[in-house]
C-alpha cells in the first residue's frame, strides 16, 4: 500500500511538473527577462496600439512592430502576407533560432494577435510576457526612449498553419448547427448581450448588436490577474469548465476586431493545450454580413434610440 501511496504521489507531482512546464514553455516572467536581456540569443518586439508608446519609452533591446500597419494587410483587411513578415522580421535582426519575446500594451492584446500570427507562419520559440508592459511598467523597471539598432537577421518562414484561423464560413456553419465547435466569445456581457454595440471610442464598428448564435460568452479578462499576468492551469479550467468549454471539441475565439480574441486563444491554445483558433474577422466582419443569423438579447437596433 505504501508503495501504491508513493507511486501516485510520484505521478502526481510529475504531472504537476509537466503542467508548469507548459505554461512557462509559451509565458516568460518580468524578472527573468530582466535578468537575461542582454543574451544575445534573445530577440524583444513591442507591439503596442497606443500612438508613441514605444517610442516614450520601450525594454531594452526591443523593436517596434506596428499592428495597424506591420501584422495587418491595411488593403484586404487581412493577417500581413509571409513574404512581407519574413522581411520585416529579418530587417528587425531576428535569427533563426531566436527566443522571440512579445510584450504590449492594452494587456497584452495585440502582442497576443502576433504570438498567433507567428504560429501560423511556424515561427518556433515564440513567447509571450506575462503581464505585458503593464506589469513591466508597474514594477519600475527600466524602460529606454533610444531606438534599438540592429543587424540584418537570417530567420526564414517556410510553413504555414491555416488551422489556426476560422473564417466567416466556417463561424456560420456553427451558428446553423452544420459544424460542431464551441464559439467563444470573449467580449464584455453588454457587447454579447447586445447592450451596446462596441465598447466607446472605438472605430470599428458592426451594424447589429448581439453575438453568434451558440457562442459562450467568458471575457476574455476573466482569465487575468489584478496584474495582468495569466492565471494558473488550474484556475483556467475552472473557469472555462464551468461556462461549458472543456477541450472536448475544437474551440473558435472570437471578439470585435479580433485582438482581444487574440488572448483568449493563446491562453486556450498556449497555456491549456486546447484545439484552439482565433477568428480575426471576428463581430465586425459577422455582424456586418448580410444573411448571418445573429441572437440579440437586448433587442438593440442600429440608429435607433
Amino acid at each position: 500500500m505504501n508503495l501504491i501511496k508513493k507511486i501516485l504521489v510520484l505521478l502526481i507531482f510529475t504531472f504537476a511538473s509537466q503542467i508548469a512546464l507548459a505554461q512557462s514553455e509559451f509565458l516568460v516572467k518580468t524578472n527573468w527577462l530582466e535578468k537575461n536581456i542582454n543574451n544575445p540569443s534573445i530577440s524583444l518586439i513591442e507591439v503596442s496600439v497606443a500612438p508613441g508608446v514605444y517610442e516614450r519609452g520601450h525594454i531594452q533591446g526591443a523593436v517596434n512592430f506596428k499592428w495597424h500597419t506591420d501584422l495587418v494587410d491595411t488593403v484586404s483587411r487581412n493577417i500581413v502576407s509571409k513574404d512581407k513578415l519574413q522581411t520585416l522580421l529579418q530587417k528587425s535582426g531576428i535569427n533563426q533560432g531566436d527566443t522571440i519575446i512579445i510584450y504590449g500594451d492594452k494587456n497584452n492584446w495585440f502582442a497576443a494577435w502576433a504570438v498567433w500570427v507567428f504560429d501560423i507562419y511556424g515561427i518556433k520559440n515564440v513567447k509571450l510576457l506575462d503581464g505585458g508592459k503593464n506589469k513591466w511598467e508597474a514594477e519600475n523597471r527600466a524602460l529606454t526612449p533610444l531606438a534599438t539598432k540592429v543587424e540584418s537577421g537570417n530567420i526564414q518562414i517556410t510553413k504555414t498553419n491555416n488551422n489556426l484561423r476560422a473564417r466567416l464560413n466556417d463561424v456560420v456553419a456553427v451558428a446553423t448547427k452544420e459544424s460542431d465547435f464551441d464559439l467563444l466569445d470573449i467580449r464584455s456581457a453588454a457587447e454579447y448581450s447586445g447592450k451596446i454595440f462596441a465598447p466607446e471610442g472605438v472605430p470599428e464598428l458592426s451594424v447589429r448588436a448581439g453575438h453568434i448564435p451558440g457562442a459562450i460568452n467568458v471575457s476574455w479578462s476573466k482569465a487575468i490577474n489584478e496584474d495582468g499576468t495569466i492565471k494558473s492551469v488550474s484556475e483556467l479550467k475552472e473557469i472555462y469548465t464551468a461556462a461549458g468549454i472543456d477541450g472536448s471539441k475544437p474551440i473558435i475565439t472570437y471578439c470585435r476586431i479580433g485582438e482581444r480574441s487574440s488572448h483568449s486563444w493563446f491562453v486556450l491554445k498556449k497555456i491549456l493545450g486546447y484545439d484552439a483558433r482565433n477568428y480575426d474577422g471576428s463581430w465586425t466582419e459577422y455582424g456586418n454580413s448580410v444573411g448571418t443569423p445573429i441572437t440579440n438579447l437586448s433587442g438593440t437596433v442600429w440608429g435607433k434610440t
